[in-house]
């Protein structure tokens, strides 16, 4: 042996032990052996926002995603679901950001679901190369959904009058108050019918052969508890976050929760907004919460 690899060797021995005798009062996450899974929440209605409601939307999660997949030696990204749905576009955004940073970090991700992933938070969930979830969890809802009212009979009867203005043929499609219009009708079915089948696209893409229930069935746009979701496919265990994660990389693993970034005065920089407190703000605010207890509700919340 020469003198240069005795040394190494010799080296490597001092430093083998000097991290020995530290170890007990190093930060576990700098400890060998330590696997560091960065946590990050996403939870309500996607889309849907207000001054005092931020929804879920790329703009607002872009920068935390960044933050979690840029730590340095993880195992993976945990993904912590609780979404009834909401916008198709954001949903997509958040999935294709995500499937993005997974590929060019080279980093697996395991989606959670808490009480529910249904729709536009189950199309997130598939950016997840596992799905784990309570055994009370809601899955599924894969289709799409639009509403209005129909109030032209109520204006009648009220002797009100409707006068709308507009250059474009269809401009005034659906307004609820005028009457239903059958061409309108076809026209909205075809654009739901075409984000429909995109939808199902992105979930045989990502689910694959584990897709066991009869097509007809699983895209319909029902959803499912848990046990019914892992007989179709539709996720791949039942459990918790800190089991399946001590399961799978060992009882010292640490989970940091990666938050939204806060302004100075404490607001989570979701996005930009004027006056919080004056009367638009909140009838936005009312509106919304209005449309976010219907959606939660569809599933039993």
């Amino acid at each position: 042996m020469t003198e240069a690899s005795q040394q190494q060797g010799v080296g490597r021995e001092v430093i083998g032990g000097l991290h020995r005798f530290l170890r007990p009062v190093l930060p576990k996450r700098w400890r060998a052996g330590v696997a560091i899974v960065p946590v990050v929440r996403l939870t309500g209605l996607i889309g849907f926002a207000t001054p005092l409601r931020p929804g879920l939307s790329l703009a607002g999660l872009a920068r935390t995603l960044d933050r979690a997949f840029g730590i340095s030696k993880i195992k993976a990204v945990a993904l912590v679901i609780n979404s009834p749905g909401g916008s198709a576009a954001q949903s997509h955004l958040i999935f294709q950001r995500i499937r993005a940073l997974a590929e060019e970090k080279n980093v697996p991700v395991i989606a959670v679901i808490e009480d529910v992933a249904a729709s536009g938070g189950y199309m997130i969930a598939c950016a997840a190369d596992e799905i784990v979830c309570d055994p009370t969890s809601i899955v599924g809802s894969i289709g799409v959904i639009g509403a209005t009212f129909g109030l032209n009979e109520a204006m009648r009867k009220l002797g009100i009058e409707r006068r709308i203005y507009t250059a474009g043929e269809h401009k005034a499609m659906l307004d609820p108050f005028l009457p239903e219009n059958p061409d309108d009708v076809a026209r909205i079915k075809a654009i739901q019918a075409e984000i429909h089948q995109i939808f199902i696209d992105l979930v045989r893409s990502r689910r694959g052969e584990r897709l066991t229930g009869p097509e007809k069935t699983v895209f319909s746009g029902e959803y499912w508890t848990a046990q019914t979701a892992l007989g179709y496919g539709l996720v791949d265990r039942i459990g918790d976050l800190r089991s399946y994660l001590r399961e799978r990389f060992g009882k010292e693993v640490i989970t940091p929760l990666i938050t939204p970034e806060r302004s100075f005065l404490g607001k989570r920089t979701l996005g930009v907004w004027g006056d919080e407190t004056n009367a638009g703000a909140l009838t936005d605010e009312l509106v919304s919460t209005i449309e976010a207890r219907a959606m939660w509700s569809r599933f039993g919340f």
